[in-house]
């Protein structure tokens, strides 16, 4: 069996899929990065799938999926920190960027230095795109044009959200690539992570999609609210309605193609707020408690997961890769 683990975006949401993580580390006593024969990610959750994949100076994970539950407490107000000078100058995101992208640069320095894509302990799929040449771009490990390209750049690129932070220009090849968050499309990467997975391996192969969310949305907009909104007053909610949509479709899509070995770990936010932003500690507690009612009401899901990698232990090595769509 073919084991693929898909990791929605979220920004400071990805506490709850990297608290769901450190639970199925702790039951199968094996790192993450030895459990999947690919890990794939957007935003906040490839920040995760190049976390899991960081290979320490000895070859083994740098860090444990509870080690990566730290990054949300530890950084996130450095992340999201708007100062008073800059909310001016932006008119609060409205003229420029909301954030500057300079903590989490160097956020991203100090978890992954200088590693690069090819030093990844799996094969690992991180979703961005090019606005410039209109298409999606994926970061892929075993690529030729993209194994150099270092793992601080990636997560840069896939976590540049549209009005939070400036987009990131990559060198691929001898091109240079103008990248923004892969939310924009592909918040949640499941299906792109199946079909790679198809790619890389053979079709007779059995596969097995472990997708994790970062919590859905739960603000109704009311047709008295929403009736008079012009452009600007859009901008936000019609993100995360296409955000949601898609995630829910792919959800459909998957469990239809995979049937029980589609697996879909995911939560309405009752308690946390939806931002990805809201980095204060009364909005981490709440994320905490979301990640904690999953383990507790979805443990039957839980349990399935980590029978079938219980049962299909080995690791596959990754064959050859036909040349397909360059993206």
């Amino acid at each position: 069996m073919i084991k693929v683990l898909s990791l929605d975006g979220g920004g400071i949401r990805g506490l709850i899929p990297s608290t769901i993580l450190a639970e199925i580390e702790s039951r199968m006593g094996k790192p993450i990065s030895h459990c999947f024969d690919l890990i794939a990610g957007t935003s906040t959750g490839g920040i995760l799938a190049l976390g899991l994949t960081c290979p320490n100076s000895g070859g083994a994970p740098k860090y444990s999926a509870k080690e990566l539950c730290a990054l949300y407490g530890d950084f996130g107000d450095d992340i999201f920190k708007s100062t008073f000078s800059r909310k001016l100058k932006t008119c609060g995101g409205l003229f420029h960027a909301k954030y500057s992208h300079h903590p989490l640069e160097s956020v991203l320095t100090r978890y992954f230095s200088d590693v690069t894509l090819n030093d990844a302990l799996s094969p690992v799929l991180i979703s961005s795109y090019d606005i410039e040449n209109r298409v999606p771009f994926f970061f892929k490990s075993w690529k030729d044009d993209r194994r150099h390209i270092s793992m601080v750049d990636a997560a840069r690129a896939t976590s540049a959200a549209p009005t939070f932070f400036e987009p990131h220009q990559v060198v691929v090849g001898e091109k240079v690539r103008t990248l923004i968050d892969g939310g924009v499309y592909l918040n949640n990467p499941a299906m792109s992570a199946y079909v790679e997975a198809k790619k890389m391996f053979t079709m007779e192969d059995e596969f097995m999609v472990v997708s994790i969310g970062t919590g859905e949305n739960t603000r109704a907009i009311e047709y008295n609210e929403a009736k008079s909104w012009r452009m600007l007053s859009w901008t936000v909610p019609v993100i995360n309605i296409v955000l949601d949509g898609v995630s829910k479709a792919v959800d459909y899509q998957l469990k239809l193609v995979l049937g029980e070995n589609f697996m879909r770990l995911q939560t309405t936010l009752d308690r946390a707020s939806d931002d990805i932003d809201r980095s204060d500690l009364i909005n981490l507690s709440a994320l905490e408690s979301e990640a904690e009612e999953i383990l507790a009401e979805q443990y039957k899901v839980i349990d399935s997961i980590c029978e079938k990698l219980a049962a299909n232990p080995e690791k596959h090595q990754m064959p050859h890769v036909p040349k397909m769509i360059n993206v």
